[in-house]
Formats: structure tokens, C-alpha cells, sequence
């Protein structure tokens, strides 16, 4: 491993961070680029850019030279055009300066199951039919991952590298203040049930609460980026990236309530939105912080309300099929009870929340 040089962009989002901890496990040399240069573990080698600012990136990419390269950032904007043309950009001021050294051998792009629903403009309204597949054809609407991918391909023909596009649905796992994170979010939101005896209520549709669903874990998606960046059979390939298992909330809710230590609440019959909930708990937050000593930490770096509630709100049952990753080799599961368990373990451990009791 060591003639593989990995280059983590996004490392400390959920998908990156996890990402370079999986690839320190198996013995590569890791650098992680953020906007910051802020990186989760010391063996990581940091690197600081802004990727919309092109100059800035090539200095960057100037003193690098990675054989390897895992793309797991984007960035919001308000409309859909927006998100295409600023994630496009992102991508090409990454790629363009790593062609000409000839380094390059792999990309491998996180998007996610928005690939098959639509973007959060028009999401869940044409959703194609579950079970979700890889060579189900694009939706007609904008979707910058589509624009991501039309990057990354052209990209590849012309540097000559093999790429990899990873499409997990929810992603459960280790990461703080990261905009789409649904597990800390309902940790969160045990916390503040039990502090203020707020019914712990599943807050989301019908559909969603009674339909087949599934959920990533974010070690998986590590596991099935490295393997496939590893893997000739596996190299441009489009796959799913789901924990194997599938479930309905109506089950896993009481799961969840437990390991939180908080009881779960009869399920009203429609969504009560987690946003217009607490939209003015930070203080209450604050007190749960210093009753029982934990890191300090404001609300809104933890709670992302919107997105779990766009996760859950949707009124059409969503799932992905795993059998491509399977044929080709990928044979890694997880258990999606012990995905949140775990993640509620060491946000204890590591007094982000309340301990049981």
C-alpha cells in the first residue's frame, strides 16, 4: 500500500471521516482536504482549500500528488441550477490540476439515493419505483449529481483513471457538526425529550412510518468506497451503497427510543415536524450541556431539523437494491439497529449527550 497516495475531500463530513479512518485501517497514506484544513485523526495529512476558488485549489493540488481520490463533499445553494453549477465547479477545480500529473488512477464520487427521487426542489415527486436500482435512467429534472457525474466522466476519458459512484441513502455514523445527520439529530432530540418531557414521537409521514425503508451506515459506505477503488471489476460502476437490511420506523422507533433511554410515544398518525418542534430549544440545550457537563456544543451544530425531517416526511416509501454490489464482489452488511445503538454509544462515550439514567 505504500505506492497508494488517498486524497479525502470532505474529511470531516460523515461520509469522509469515516472514509479516512477506513483507509488508515488498511495502511494507505491518507490526506484529508477541507476548507479549514481541520482533519479527525493526526495520521491524517492535512490539507486547507476552497474548492470553488480554482487558483486556490491548484496551489493546493500543486503540492500533492494522490493516486487515489474520494470525492465526499457538495455544497447547498438555493435553487437547483445553483447546486449544479457550484458542485460541478467544486469538482472540476479539484480534478482539472491532478490530470497532468499522471499520478491519477481513481475517483470515487459519494452522492446518494436524491440520484433516483429528485432534488430537494422537486424531492420525492416523480420518485422512480423501489426497489431502487443502478441502471434505472436518470429523472428528467436538474440534480447536480447528475452534473457531478458528467464532471467525473469526462474527467476520467480524458486523464485516463477509473472513477466509482457510491449512492447511499441516510447516512448513520460518527461526524459532529455535519449538515445531513440524521442519527445525531434524533440523539439530540432524545435528550430534549427527556429534559423536558416533550414526547419522543416519530415526526415524520405515514408512508414512512409503515413503508419498507433502509438507511446507510457510514462505516459500510467506507468499506464498499475502499473496496471499490481496490477492485478492477468494480472500477466504473455506479452503485447503492445501503446496510443490506430493510426495515419499517414503526419497528425500529422503539429500538431507537431505548437507546436513547427515553420511551417512545404512540405515533399520532401524521408528521410533526422536528423543525417547527424545537425551534427555540437552543437554551434548553445549553442547560442539558451544563447539568451534565458534556462538550460544549450549541444546538445547531448537532441538530440538523430539516434534513431529518425531509428524510422522514416523505410521502413515498424509499429503498435500494444491493444485488450489482453483490454480484460484483461487495458482500459487507450491517445491522441497522446497531448502526444508531453504536452511534448513540459514543456520542455518550464521548459526552456529546446525556448518559442513560
Amino acid at each position: 500500500m505504500d505506492d497508494r497516495r488517498a486524497l479525502v475531500v470532505g474529511v470531516t463530513g460523515i461520509s469522509g471521516n469515516n472514509t479516512a479512518r477506513q483507509l488508515l485501517a488498511e495502511g494507505w497514506e491518507v490526506h484529508g482536504l477541507s476548507r479549514s484544513g481541520t482533519v479527525p485523526e493526526s495520521a491524517i495529512h492535512p490539507v486547507a482549500a476552497d474548492l470553488l476558488d480554482a487558483a486556490a485549489t491548484q496551489r493546493a493540488m500543486a503540492e500533492l500528488r494522490p493516486t487515489h481520490v474520494f470525492y465526499c463533499t457538495w455544497q447547498r445553494r438555493p435553487t437547483e441550477a445553483e447546486n449544479c453549477e457550484v458542485n460541478a465547479a467544486m469538482m472540476t477545480n479539484l480534478l482539472d490540476p491532478l490530470i497532468p500529473t499522471g499520478d491519477l488512477e481513481h475517483v470515487a464520487l459519494v452522492t446518494g439515493l436524491k440520484h433516483y427521487l429528485g432534488p430537494f426542489e422537486a424531492y420525492a415527486q416523480t420518485p422512480m419505483e423501489t426497489p431502487f436500482r443502478e441502471e434505472l435512467p436518470r429523472l428528467p429534472n436538474l440534480n447536480f449529481y447528475y452534473a457531478q457525474e458528467d464532471v467525473l466522466f469526462d474527467a476520467a476519458e480524458r486523464g485516463g483513471f477509473t472513477w466509482s459512484v457510491h449512492r447511499p441513502h441516510t447516512l448513520i455514523g460518527w461526524a459532529l457538526g455535519n449538515a445531513m445527520n440524521m442519527g445525531v439529530t434524533l440523539a439530540v432530540y432524545g435528550a430534549l425529550s427527556r429534559e423536558t418531557g416533550e414526547p419522543f414521537v416519530f415526526p415524520g409521514s405515514p408512508e414512512q412510518f409503515n413503508g419498507v425503508t433502509d438507511v446507510t451506515d457510514a462505516r459500510l459506505l467506507a468499506k464498499q468506497l475502499v473496496w471499490a477503488a481496490s477492485t478492477p471489476e468494480a472500477w466504473n460502476q455506479a452503485f447503492n451503497t445501503v446496510n443490506g437490511d430493510v426495515f419499517r420506523w414503526r419497528q425500529l422507533w422503539p429500538v431507537v427510543a431505548e437507546g436513547l433511554g427515553v420511551p417512545a410515544a404512540p405515533y399520532p398518525g401524521h408528521a410533526q415536524p422536528l423543525a417547527e418542534r424545537f425551534a427555540d430549544a437552543a437554551p434548553v440545550w445549553d442547560r442539558i450541556v451544563a447539568k451534565h457537563d458534556l462538550v460544549p456544543t450549541k444546538l445547531e451544530e448537532l441538530a440538523s431539523w430539516w434534513h431529518t425531517d425531509g428524510d422522514l416526511g416523505r410521502p413515498t416509501e424509499t429503498f435500494a437494491d444491493m444485488g450489482k454490489s453483490r454480484a460484483f464482489g461487495f458482500t459487507a452488511a450491517q445491522d441497522t439497529r446497531r448502526s444508531f445503538l453504536d452511534l448513540f454509544e459514543r456520542l455518550r462515550a464521548n459526552r456529546i449527550i446525556p448518559p442513560l439514567g
